[in-house]
């Protein structure tokens, strides 16, 4: 903003040189001049005020936005272990008891996979790797038989996972996917028979319970070849933890 500034030169005379209405002339110039100084002073101050930035009230104006690129990422939640908050399906109990079966050794099994899937690449023993490796593809197997069962008998019927099913819980309650993924050699081999063993337990304890529950001839031959199987595995995996529980 520019300001024009009007300059009034006031004639000062001695007040003892005039005549009265002189003097009085003289005052009323003076105060003109001052009143004309004031008023411009105060124009000066007012175009300052308005040129100088207002103050910004964004919280976030002062933020240096390049500090995106030093902002440290909080590590994400471990998801490597198995979700120990799993839950049962919605009215599972209700439904009927081969549903129930189905879907909750399917889900068994997949733990059973995940659990023998890093074997391979950090077990010691050759007798665990193959022994992964069997359950990967057996599991694997009988999955995809149960699902075939499924969409048979129980087409469109909703999730019937029943985690208070005899064993299932229990066989779950061991697993711990963190620690597999973090110990290698003879370290892993003991912990995969120590989380493998109380797993196939489960699967034994549901496949008995099978035997008196179920109406599916299919269901009852299946339960049986997975007590023989797993019955046997477990005897195995036992005698190898016994053996290896002495390496240093």
């Amino acid at each position: 903003m520019s300001v024009t500034v009007i300059r009034t030169t006031a004639k000062v005379r001695s007040v003892a040189d005039l005549g009265q209405d002189d003097s009085e002339k003289e005052i009323v110039t003076m105060k003109t001049y001052i009143a004309i100084t004031l008023l411009i002073f105060a124009a000066l101050g007012l175009a300052c005020s308005q040129q100088k930035p207002a103050a910004n009230n964004d919280p976030h104006a002062a933020m240096n936005h390049d500090s995106h690129q030093n902002t440290t990422v909080p590590p994400a939640p471990d998801h490597g272990g198995m979700d120990h908050s799993m839950q049962s399906s919605p009215n599972a109990a209700a439904a009927p008891y081969d549903l129930q079966f189905l879907d909750t050794m399917i889900e068994h099994h997949k733990g059973a996979v995940v659990m023998s899937d890093p074997a391979p690449a950090r077990a010691l023993h050759p007798e665990i790797k193959s022994h992964a490796t069997d359950i990967i593809s057996s599991q694997q197997g009988e999955i995809a038989q149960m699902k075939v069962w499924r969409d048979k008998w129980f087409a469109g019927a909703a999730p019937a996972v029943n985690m208070e099913m005899p064993g299932m819980a229990d066989s779950m309650k061991g697993m711990d996917m963190k620690l597999l993924t973090i110990r290698s050699g003879n370290d892993f081999d003991l912990a995969f028979i120590k989380q493998m063993i109380p797993h196939h337990e489960g699967a034994v304890t549901m496949a008995n319970e099978a035997l008196k529950r179920s109406s599916r001839a299919e269901i009852k031959t299946f339960a049986a070849a997975i007590i023989k199987a797993q019955e046997s595995e477990i005897k195995q995996m036992k005698e190898w933890q016994k053996a290896w529980s002495q390496i240093k």
